[in-house]
């Protein structure tokens, strides 16, 4: 089955056709991190557009390489925290009409939690330029690490995450409502607010019911490059009904595909696992290996941590949402909050080999290959930026890839591998016996 989803394909046509209006708007405009609290800025009805989304559409056209190139004519390095900062370069840029998409427009707020030095040196060079101010919230960490921490999420954040780590950013998000009011005019609604965390809440049910019919299938029904728009694209616009819509959209055509049997590789002999953000400058990458291998990408992590990492229900919807905020750094890159819940995906999704890319900020990925292979899963670490392809060897990859996949997947993937069977998701009846 080589069609694309039309979930996939609609999504991207949304985001085009939204990205196309938002450049023709007027007034208070964000650029806010892909593991901000965008939903503040939902509420208040102010547009944003996501650092991280726009890095990857640059990658994607092979435009990064123009981009620093106009941090490097500035003096700016060119080398550290390039998908954080190929946005910064869009400010730079002397032609934006010929960019991707018509180009980054000018944002007058930029949102980022700073989670090291390089990352707050970025968005301090985005506060001095002119019209445009940096709001920074705090990267906050507890000694006290839970266990399986997933099952603890949804309703039990505050055991979870911890007090102190909550009333700190609580009390950021109350001062960043202040401040966007103070500023743009805008007004907070509590009763807007409600309603938008409920939708996000319904958005992501829709996505961990898609993760856990993946995780079930055999054999793989969609190409991991389909999944990664079909829900990411929605992320970017949460607490809207449309994007709970499209979540819903994308799990019922994944059933439909499950139930006709439907099949990205039909010679599946492996399943594989990828760590780390997408190779937005290949993303052939990941289809490269079906036809000379049986290997298939069964999972990503933005399927899975809409999955699991954003559903939180409470009677106090500001604290729920530093919830959702507080930890999620934790719960990609932190051991043993990553590691752990790692190594639970690959069991889940019944994976044979887990392909880990190892960029210049690895934050902790020693300790996750360590903990997959502890399990007994083989891992292959590939060292890449995802959206600067200067470091990357594209015939070397691929025979590297090839050699871990005959010498250490292959040999041992299991013919007959036992279908999981996920926890149900809140509120929701666990699935009938077999």
């Amino acid at each position: 089955m080589s069609a694309r989803l039309e979930s996939a394909t609609a999504a991207t046509a949304y985001q085009r056709q939204w990205f196309a209006a938002l450049r023709e708007q007027d007034g208070p405009l964000a650029l806010v991190n892909a593991d901000a609290p965008q939903e503040i800025f939902r509420t208040m009805g102010i547009p944003y557009v996501v650092n991280q989304w726009w890095a990857s559409i640059v990658a994607a056209k092979r435009r990064t390489q123009d981009y620093l190139g106009y941090l490097r004519e500035r003096g700016y390095p060119d080398y550290i925290e390039q998908y954080s900062s190929t946005s910064l370069a869009s400010v730079f840029d002397p032609d934006p009409a010929s960019a991707p998409w018509g180009g980054l427009p000018r944002p007058s707020i930029v949102l980022a939690e700073t989670t090291g030095d390089a990352s707050r040196k970025i968005f301090d060079v985005w506060d001095e330029q002119p019209g445009i101010t940096f709001y920074p919230l705090e990267s906050a960490a507890e000694n006290d690490v839970p266990a399986r921490w997933w099952e603890l999420m949804p309703g039990r954040w505050e055991e979870a995450i911890g007090a102190d780590r909550l009333d700190l950013l609580v009390g950021e998000l109350e001062g960043l409502i202040r401040f966007l009011e103070q500023t743009t005019g805008a007004v907070f609604s509590e009763s807007r607010f409600r309603e938008v965390m409920a939708l996000v809440n319904e958005q992501q049910e829709w996505n961990r019911r898609t993760r856990d019919l993946i995780a079930r299938a055999r054999p793989c029904p969609l190409a991991v490059t389909d999944s990664i728009p079909s829900v990411m694209v929605p992320q970017w616009h949460r607490g809207t009904e449309w994007a709970r819509d499209a979540a819903r959209r994308f799990h019922d055509e994944v059933a439909e595909r499950v139930r006709a049997g439907g099949a990205v590789c039909r010679d599946e002999r492996a399943r594989l696992m990828w760590i780390g953000r997408g190779l937005w400058f290949d993303l052939d990458f990941y289809r490269r290996f079906q036809e000379s291998h049986g290997a298939v990408f069964v999972w990503s992590m933005y399927l899975a941590i809409a999955a699991d990492g954003y559903l939180r229900y409470g009677d106090d919807p500001l604290r729920a949402l530093a919830a959702r905020f507080a930890a999620f750094s934790d719960q990609l890159y932190t051991p043993p909050w990553s590691a752990e819940w790692y190594v639970k995906e690959a069991r889940l999704h019944g994976v044979d080999g887990v392909v880990h890319l190892v960029s210049d900020d690895p934050r902790g990925s020693y300790f996750t290959t360590r903990a997959l292979e502890a399990a007994g899963i083989p891992v292959l670490e590939l060292h890449a930026d995802n959206v600067d392809a200067r470091g990357a060897d594209p015939a070397a990859i691929t025979r590297e890839m090839s050699d871990w996949l005959e010498s250490r997947v292959l040999r041992t993937a299991r013919s007959t591998r036992a279908v999981p069977t996920p926890t149900p998701p809140p509120g929701t009846a666990p699935p009938p016996p077999a």
